[in-house]
């Protein structure tokens, strides 16, 4: 790999702990889980990123930037907030890949396309797009809705990721072992579970990556991420919500 980089909703109240707004060391990022498959990605610059930004789970806070992947209307909206700077959609007309790469003030956001089941049952070609955030030194990849494993080319191109975001649901996404795979390729030190409905699906995931990674669960939705905080053995990282 190269070094490019220095549904249905689950039913829960809505994301509403307070999040802290001390402001960031330059070298730190604030990542939140919203639910589902959002989470609220903050930099030092405090330039906010909500990931598959819809209608239904809400992001806190008005962010800058917001991605969107197509599978679901639970990943995207065609009615954004008009107060949104930036809406990055994952997927192009006509089932074109589409190429992002907005600089921001201290953020970075890339994608890498990839393909979804359509509703047919068939393929749709660059439905989803694993998107990247880099800042504060480090590279976050998001990977949307995926429900393939990955080529090389496409692990060349996403680099090396500090801390991935996973769909862990295991049947509307990939199923459990080809998001090992994924994973074992990523080579992420930091893996953080997304869109996983219930507890008894995070917990089939968990006993899973219990025999190759170690396993935290946090006490609260936010957790500070830098260079220097990541784990020297690759760990899963379980914020609250699904």
């Amino acid at each position: 790999m190269t070094e490019i980089c220095p549904g249905l909703v689950a039913s829960r109240p809505p994301f509403s702990a307070p999040l802290r707004r001390a402001a960031l060391e330059r070298d730190q990022l604030r990542i939140s889980y919203v639910g589902h498959s959002t989470f609220l990605i903050e930099s030092p610059q405090l330039v906010r990123i909500a990931t598959d930004y819809n209608d239904y789970v809400k992001s806190p806070v008005l962010p800058d930037i917001v991605t969107m992947n197509h599978a679901h209307s639970t990943h995207y909206t065609d009615r954004p907030d008009p107060g949104i700077k930036h809406v990055l959609r994952g997927w192009g007309e006509d089932e074109k890949p589409v190429r992002v790469d907005l600089q921001y003030k201290d953020v970075r956001v890339r994608n890498v396309p990839t393909n979804i089941r359509s509703w047919a049952g068939g393929t749709e070609r660059h439905g989803n797009s694993i998107f990247i955030y880099e800042a504060a030194n480090l590279c976050i990849a998001h990977l949307g809705h995926l429900h393939h494993t990955l080529t090389q080319a496409q692990l060349n191109e996403i680099g090396r990721v500090d801390v991935v975001m996973v769909p862990v649901d295991g049947t509307m996404t990939l199923d459990l072992e080809g998001m090992v795979e994924v994973l074992r390729g990523l080579k992420a030190p930091l893996i953080i579970p997304m869109h996983y409905f219930s507890v008894f699906t995070l917990d089939h995931f968990l006993q899973r990556m219990r025999q190759d990674w170690d396993v935290e669960i946090a006490a609260v939705p936010s957790v500070l991420v830098s260079k220097s905080s990541l784990p020297a053995k690759p760990k899963v990282l379980v914020l609250p919500g699904h």
